[in-house]
């Protein structure tokens, strides 16, 4: 069964847009320093949502805050965060150790 009819996609349609996101993919930086930049933001950004969690709950501590499911999605995201952060933390020493064991 010929799907094109379905579609109406062709051939050269689909082979531009796979060389339209190849010259796209081209285009992205993935040296070191990109690399390390992404990390160092990831970690500003997990320091970020602990602080809000920590604020969370010392304004539900204090009774200021009027709903406790804020304090409860902000420990949440925190903890996702720091977690996540944790496992990148463990394949960069991961693949540091196997550089370093790398004979030369």
């Amino acid at each position: 069964m010929d799907i094109s009819s379905l579609t109406s996609v062709t051939s050269a349609d689909y082979m531009e847009t796979v060389a339209q996101n190849t010259l796209l993919a081209d285009d992205v930086d993935e040296s070191f320093d990109s690399v390390l930049a992404s990390a160092m933001n990831m970690l500003t950004e997990t320091n970020d949502l602990q602080n809000d969690a920590q604020s969370a709950k010392i304004q539900f501590a204090l009774g200021e805050a009027e709903n406790p499911h804020d304090m409860q999605i902000a420990a949440a995201k925190a903890l996702e965060a720091l977690q996540y952060t944790t496992a990148v933390r463990d394949k960069m020493l991961e693949a540091y150790k196997e550089i370093m064991n790398m004979q030369i």
